[in-house]
């Protein structure tokens, strides 16, 4: 009896290694083996062909490669321009729509429609809409009386920073290094958040869902207000939901290419080159394929350390039920 069990769990274990495995070599092929080819071919000087091996000379050059910092810089602002609000926004959203509203599901479904949408076909749209000269956005705030038809801003075009633009006005010029994200790339992180507000906004109505009610009740029969319900019981039993958000949402950032490709390839004067618009033109435009991949790992090893940081620092506060 025991030997017949034993065969059977055998043979149940074979079975479930065999149903995983060609997710497994899917997974293997396509993820794993391209990082390690990368990892190889980045402690070479490769070009168009293979070269002699350089070891660690291309990671040292990363390291002190001015325009590396500045993509990176770049980056950096871009990621914090749109996950805080990205979450932000899409926590409230769902707030909302968790309500017995009627027509709750047309609403839902309208707002998860930018995620499903081509990120290419949105970021042309979203190009278009920040026309200087023909976009539907300058010409709204200039019905609007918000801006001087003769001096529009450019947005996409603007290689200068926002606070730069703001003290600007009152006749300050700040220095460079508190000029602040350029307008081309607040522009792209705006439709960058709005992109990304749909699928936050889905996983944050599973979070609620999963809330049992009666503790808020038993909050409200207490004499809480709803504010209190949602600061003291709501958001600490969502915070699983958030952190996992936020794990997602900031490597997502830190990998964005798409849509900055296409609404300014980088430009103007390099002020949205993110890192990975740098790796792609060392890659396809100075055919310099060893120090790409160098970048292209250095790239990984941060957005490693970014995800670590945060599970040192956010996973105690995160409350599971």
């Amino acid at each position: 009896m025991i030997s017949g069990n034993r065969r059977r769990r055998t043979a149940d274990i074979a079975t479930a290694y065999l149903l995983i495995l060609p997710a497994a070599v899917l997974i293997v092929a396509f993820h794993f083996a391209p990082v390690f080819y990368a990892l190889f071919i980045s402690l070479h000087k490769w070009s168009l062909i293979p070269e002699r091996f350089v070891g660690l000379s291309n990671y040292i050059a990363v390291l002190r490669d001015e325009e590396f910092h500045q993509s990176l810089g770049v980056t950096i602002w871009y990621v914090l321009g749109t996950v805080p609000f990205a979450i932000g926004i899409s926590l409230v959203l769902a707030l909302m729509l968790f309500q017995p509203l009627a027509g709750r599901g047309i609403y839902r479904t309208i707002y998860f429609l930018p995620y499903v949408t081509s990120v290419v076909a949105a970021a042309v749209v979203w190009t278009w809409i920040y026309n200087p000269r023909y976009g539907v956005l300058n010409y709204v705030l200039t019905r609007l009386g918000l801006c001087d038809p003769q001096s529009p801003p450019q947005w996409l075009l603007e290689p200068r920073g926002v606070f730069e633009l703001a003290l600007s006005n009152f006749g300050i010029q700040p220095p460079a290094w508190a000029a602040g994200p350029s307008l081309a790339l607040v522009a792209v992180t705006i439709m960058a958040v709005w992109n990304a507000i749909g699928f936050n906004m889905i996983v944050f109505l599973a979070g609620l869902g999963s809330i049992p009610k009666e503790l808020q009740e038993a909050a409200r029969i207490d004499g809480a207000d709803e504010w209190k319900v949602f600061w003291h019981v709501t958001f600490p039993l969502l915070s699983p939901t958030t952190f996992f958000l936020f794990i997602v949402s900031t490597i997502r950032a830190f990998q964005a290419f798409n849509q900055i490709y296409v609404m300014t390839r980088g430009g103007p004067m390099g002020t949205t080159r993110t890192v990975t618009m740098y790796i792609f033109s060392r890659f396809y435009e100075s055919h310099e394929v060893g120090y790409g991949a160098a970048v292209a790992i250095v790239l990984f090893l941060i957005i490693l350390g970014f995800t670590l940081l945060q599970f040192r620092f956010a996973s105690g506060r995160v409350v599971y039920q």
